[in-house]
């Protein structure tokens, strides 16, 4: 009896095993290298990290072999690298690394993608593309500006704009300082946390600058390309940069005339 109760266990603890090994799926380990240990030390970043980036869409998911099993590629280790470098040399914030490629694999082709490369060739020098950023220490511009620690974190955390340590130190780019400033001469302005205003609130404009832009890349990258040589069409981009922030200001300043206008 004691046997067969024996038997009867172990032989449905293999079938278990059985059933988990049959339900794997194979992977081409020549192709799929490493575990997500082999990824995180190759990478230089915690486990908690990469999963995040996969969580948000920055990193796509491992070959799985079973539910908690995966394996992942060259591909992902470039990515993470990509990633790291936009992050901490380019102070890009999360939220337009993922806008940025989704794009570059989606909404281009290779003919639109030659197009942009030349127009970040032309502009390049002039909008600092071809360069590390400088800095400017976060202690530093919060003294200056009296803007609040916690409202630089909250920047960040929206992907308003990015941080990263050097030296020790919290830093931040220096052309995204005027997002600060800004934010602090309209706390002086009136629009304070008494009344209701936050940080949060930029994200209304935040998204849709960013939405114009995605929509304004794909109007230009349409229309020119194939029709003129890269480089006079990057000439043409370069010369319509100053007239539509031009007009973006004085549309918006007529549309606030024109709704007060109306409520008379």
């Amino acid at each position: 009896m004691p046997y067969s109760r024996d038997m009867s266990g172990g032989g449905e603890r293999r079938r278990k095993r059985g059933v988990e090994q049959r339900g794997k799926v194979a992977v081409d380990r020549s192709a799929f290298p490493y575990r997500m240990k082999d990824l995180c030390e190759r990478a230089g970043l915690s486990r908690q990290v990469v999963h995040f980036y996969i969580q948000q869409g920055l990193l796509p998911e491992g070959q799985k072999t079973g539910r908690n099993m995966a394996f992942y590629s060259e591909q992902h280790l470039k990515r993470l690298s990509l990633i790291r470098q936009l992050q901490e040399e380019r102070f890009l914030p999360l939220r337009a690394i993922r806008a940025m490629l989704g794009e570059s694999e989606e909404r281009f082709t290779p003919k639109q993608r030659e197009l942009i490369t030349e127009i970040r060739q032309r502009l390049g020098p002039t909008l600092g593309t071809e360069r590390l950023p400088d800095t400017v220490g976060a202690d530093e511009l919060l003294e200056e500006t009296g803007v609040r620690g916690s409202d630089l974190e909250r920047m960040v955390e929206l992907g308003i704009l990015a941080t990263s340590k050097q030296g020790g130190r919290t830093v931040l780019a220096r052309d995204d300082t005027f997002i600060v400033e800004l934010w602090s001469q309209l706390k002086e302005a009136g629009f304070t946390e008494e009344l209701g205003f936050q940080v949060d609130d930029l994200l209304l404009y935040s998204k849709a600058m960013s939405k114009l832009f995605v929509g304004e890349a794909q109007l230009l990258s349409d229309r020119l390309t194939g029709r003129l040589p890269p480089k006079e069409a990057a000439a043409m981009v370069e010369r319509v940069l100053p007239i539509i922030n031009t007009f973006l200001v004085h549309y918006h300043t007529a549309q606030v005339r024109n709704f007060l206008a109306m409520h008379r």
